[in-house]
């Protein structure tokens, strides 16, 4: 599934039907993929945010450690604790990332996201 972090505003769907497509996705492999594991994923995105806000030279100064996040989550998928489809969702994600409104968009695409596969998982 390919999102779209770079419109402006966002597309319609991104925060509902989007996110809940790829917390079923990632819900393949229920041994996998664990709420507390993508969590931290998450949290480190988050923390990103709020040191850049809305400055854009902040942006630039961090980007690169935001764009760590895909090397994390290869060392995690070969861990076995995520799929090739949360790898592959966050690098293309990421990719998409260039400006601190990109990363807003995604934050709140990957919160929602989480809020899916947590009810989804809920039962396991």
């Amino acid at each position: 599934m390919k999102l779209d972090l770079k419109t402006s505003p966002p597309p319609i769907t991104l925060f509902s039907d989007d996110a809940e497509n790829i917390a079923k996705l990632l819900n393949l492999d229920p041994s996998k993929n664990k709420p507390t594991q993508i969590r931290r994923f998450y949290d480190e995105l988050v923390g990103w945010q709020e040191r850049i806000g809305t400055d854009e030279q902040k942006f630039k100064d961090y980007a690169a450690f935001i764009h760590m996040l895909n090397a994390k989550a290869a060392y995690a998928q070969g861990r076995k604790l995520v799929t090739q489809e949360f790898a592959d969702w966050l690098r293309g994600c990421i990719a998409q990332i260039d400006s601190p409104r990109t990363l807003n968009h995604f934050r709140l695409h990957f919160e929602a996201m989480l809020g899916f596969l947590k009810f989804i998982k809920k039962d396991e």
